[in-house]
């Protein structure tokens, strides 16, 4: 990859979604040094000039919940090879995510301190990596891999450790946060690809869950929760939890509990929907099909009902295996559910504040250079936010990491950047 660092740079003559408003609004954008320095119609160019030629400027989406690790949609793959080959694949999945705009991700089930430091070093150009380490889960539960008649043992692997009785959360959390985690994931209802769990029964204890919760917070971190069914994300809920993944069995209840707690709700339709359409290709189960089109039929009517209730709804995609080239899908299924603005803000400022980091997700002084040109208003054409064959050009800490169509007038300034 290419990379264009800029001291200084300019984007003139554009039209620029700031991450929350409605109202797009013209200006320009100078950065500074990763930071953005002023927005809107006062500022002066300087350092390299990109034209956007009044095309649109959005803030660098976010995944909040992508998986560097999950090279195939077999558990045991992922699991049990040797991490060196997947944290190198997980490079090159990370570093495909940021060429389509993908500027930060939250990995919730996998990553470690080595894959983000050698992003943050300019080892891998990658998007900015928040990761949890692997995901917590019960002795058969969704993060267990093994089969009702596999006698192995399995404690876990890269993306999930099987983990039972609160002494040994708590340890095992503790073990998180002192390696760079800066969040946890709980397993608390079955899932789709798993073997032996019923996607709508509760897992782990509330006593297991509080304790999770009570040291994350603890930590000034907090706890996210794989949950399907009103029943698991309501046990989630009531003892701690501050995010749900996935939600797709939700009902107005238990929506409206959620937003009582101020719990978000990260939706990941496009997984769904790419193993309903390419599950053959990719090897899935006759099992895990059938819990598949359950999820599939039911998360577009559970987001509607988390809009209503006024839950905080961020966006996720949850690919694994070939599955990765569906990212940008995502926002094609969300949009048509909560419609291309509140599509754009779930992917930028509301997963910022998720992360909470106030200086992502957002065009504003002070906030990180992290950009895209888009080729169109996506207001007026939001399939120019999937469509792959539109150019886009991608600023990642004031980085142009890629340049779309666009030209620069000073080209001098151009020089190999550090990946960060």
């Amino acid at each position: 990859m290419t990379i264009h660092a800029a001291g200084t740079l300019t984007i003139q003559n554009a039209l620029i979604f700031d991450g929350e408003s409605p109202d797009l609004f013209e200006g320009s954008i100078t950065v500074r040094e990763g930071r953005i320095t002023t927005v809107g119609q006062d500022a002066e160019p300087a350092g390299t000039v990109v034209d956007a030629g009044g095309r649109t400027v959005i803030p660098g989406l976010i995944d909040a919940h992508f998986h560097a690790y999950a090279l195939s949609l077999t558990s045991v793959k992922n699991e049990t090879g040797p991490l060196s080959y997947s944290a190198l694949a997980g490079a090159r999945r990370l570093e495909a995510a940021l060429v389509r705009g993908f500027t930060s991700v939250r990995d919730v089930a996998g990553g470690d301190i080595g894959l983000a430091n050698a992003i943050e070093e300019g080892l891998y150009p990658g998007p900015r990596y928040f990761f949890t380490g692997p995901a917590l889960s019960q002795t058969g539960g969704h993060g267990d891999i093994r089969a009702a008649n596999d006698a192995s043992c399995f404690h876990g692997g890269h993306m999930c450790e099987v983990v039972d009785g609160a002494d040994d959360l708590l340890r095992a959390v503790r073990h998180r946060f002192r390696t760079g985690a800066t969040a946890i994931k709980l397993m608390t209802s079955g899932g789709v690809i798993s073997p032996v769990d019923p996607i709508r029964v509760p897992q782990y204890s509330a006593a297991e869950i509080r304790v999770v919760t009570d040291e994350a917070s603890r930590r000034g971190s907090y706890a996210t929760a794989h949950a399907y069914s009103p029943e698991a994300i309501r046990h989630s809920v009531l003892n701690g939890v501050r995010c749900i993944e996935h939600g797709n069995l939700l009902d107005t209840a238990t929506a409206q509990l959620m937003a009582d707690n101020d719990v978000y709700l990260v939706p990941t339709l496009v997984t769904y929907d790419a193993m309903d359409r390419r599950g053959v290709e990719i090897g899935l189960t006759q099992a895990g099909a059938a819990k598949n089109l359950e999820v599939l039929r039911a998360g577009r009517n559970a987001v509607g009902l988390a809009r209503d209730a006024g839950v905080r709804i961020g966006f996720g995609t949850d690919l694994m295996g070939e599955l990765e080239d569906e990212q940008l899908a995502g926002l094609r299924l969300q949009c048509e559910v909560l419609g291309a603005y509140e599509s754009l803000r779930s992917a930028t400022s509301t997963n910022a504040a998720l992360l909470r980091r106030d200086d992502l997700g957002r065009i504003g002084e002070g906030a990180c250079a992290d950009l895209i040109v888009l080729d169109g208003n996506p207001f007026e054409e939001p399939s120019i936010l999937w469509n792959e064959s539109r150019p886009r050009t991608v600023i990642k800490d004031g980085h142009i990491v890629a340049a779309g169509d666009m030209t620069f007038t000073s080209p001098q300034d151009m020089h190999p950047a550090p990946g960060r």
